[in-house]
């Protein structure tokens, strides 16, 4: 009977100790769920689709009917075997890959875009890196076949001009089923792709090609809205499209002189606002954007590359917004954009991203007490008796 008390009395720090590294393992992990995957439903699922004209007065099945829901990012940068550590890939792959599945389970859109820079090396990978990189790329942003995913090129896609080829563009079109002068209809919305970075207007053969298929589909559109300077004899062997203004989805913005206009939580910082913009690099240039808003007249243009948002107006009258980077490494607070859109109407709404800082600041604080709590528990482990036995001693030694 003495034996086998002695014995539990013997076990009982070991109990202890292992019910408290049980607990730390919950604590770390409860910590890691959170920051890891339960963090990005809780910001997301604040975030509602905007009312468009109308649609406040419809059923939810006559909104779903005929409301198109999008969304519109830009600018990812998966990054390449050159520039990308195997880190800096794994937390940024993670949370836009996070970001993007979760979105796409709350939000359920019809059609997401992704305006250009998918990837970081696209100018100069080589087919072995490519096709890495498009494997990663297919595990992030996977969709069901309810969603439609439509990807623009950007210049690290395929190159800034001087480095574009036909190679590089054919291996990108292939890829994404993408064209400039590409025009989708979804639920009588019509949208225009453009290859920005063909916008050159030095008659490369890229450029030539895009640019007769931008006229031509300008042609289209302007027949099927009727427009007065297009008679009917210019018109009568023309496909009729849903007379619905377009909206153009490009990479590079249109020009503007800089950031310097733009405001918001997003925008660009302020020391960089006021620096002028380069045509052909930064924006397009003025001739290529006059050419586009001529061409098409669009009532909405949307735009990404500078990692930083913006709304301005062209004519006084077009709004373009440009769509902050989807990634981490471009910004401590990624966003898109949710667009509610009629053949008549549309509303846009932007949707934060987890802040890279909030998620380190949580990661912080739960370092600090889980130190405090490991502090605390040995202390408490220490036998009284030992204390007193160190104060004794010094009270001697005094």
């Amino acid at each position: 009977m003495l034996g086998s008390t002695s014995t539990t009395v013997k076990n009982l720090p070991l109990k202890r100790r292992l019910c408290f590294l049980l607990k730390l393992v919950c604590f770390v992990s409860s910590v890691l769920i959170f920051c890891e995957f339960l963090i990005y439903y809780v910001v997301i699922f604040q975030c509602r689709w905007p009312d468009v004209r109308g649609g406040a007065h419809m059923s939810e099945k006559e909104t779903s009917a005929s409301v198109l829901k999008a969304i519109i990012l830009a600018d990812t940068h998966l990054l390449g075997e050159i520039k990308g550590h195997w880190l800096d890939k794994l937390r940024r792959e993670w949370q836009m890959e996070r970001s993007f599945q979760t979105a796409l389970w709350l939000l359920q859109p019809d059609i997401v875009f992704i305006l250009g820079d998918v990837f970081d090396e696209g100018k100069w990978s080589s087919p072995q890196a490519w096709a890495d990189d498009v494997r990663r790329f297919g595990k992030m942003f996977r969709h069901s076949v309810s969603t439609e995913l439509v990807v623009i090129a950007g210049n690290h896609d395929i190159g800034f001009h001087y480095e574009m080829t036909t190679y590089k563009v054919n291996r990108f079109e292939k890829l994404f089923n993408f064209t400039s002068g590409k025009l989708i209809t979804r639920k009588g919305v019509n949208f225009v792709l453009v290859n920005s970075v063909a916008m050159e207007g030095d008659g490369c053969a890229v450029c030539r090609t895009s640019e007769a298929k931008l006229v031509a589909l300008s042609h289209k559109l302007n027949c099927s809205q009727q427009k007065t300077n297009h008679s009917n004899r210019r018109c009568s062997d023309v496909e009729k499209l849903p007379a619905s203004e377009p909206i153009l989805l490009q990479h590079y913005p249109l020009y503007r002189k800089s950031d310097a206009e733009c405001t918001g939580e997003d925008s660009a910082p302020p020391e960089e606002k006021n620096i002028p913009f380069k045509e052909k690099y930064d924006v397009l240039s003025q001739e290529a954007s006059q050419k586009l808003l001529w061409w098409f007249q669009p009532r909405l243009i949307l735009s990404g590359h500078t990692h930083s948002a913006c709304e301005v107006l062209h004519a006084g009258k077009i709004p373009e917004i440009s769509v902050p980077s989807f990634s981490w490494r471009n910004r401590n607070n990624p966003s898109f954009i949710m667009g509610s859109i009629t053949p008549a109407d549309f509303s846009l709404q932007k949707c934060f991203l987890p802040f890279e800082s909030r998620v380190f600041t949580i990661y912080c604080a739960a370092g600090a007490l889980l130190v405090i709590l490991v502090l605390a528990h040995v202390q408490l482990l220490t036998p009284p008796f030992y204390f007193a036995q160190r104060l004794i001693s010094k009270h001697k030694a005094v």
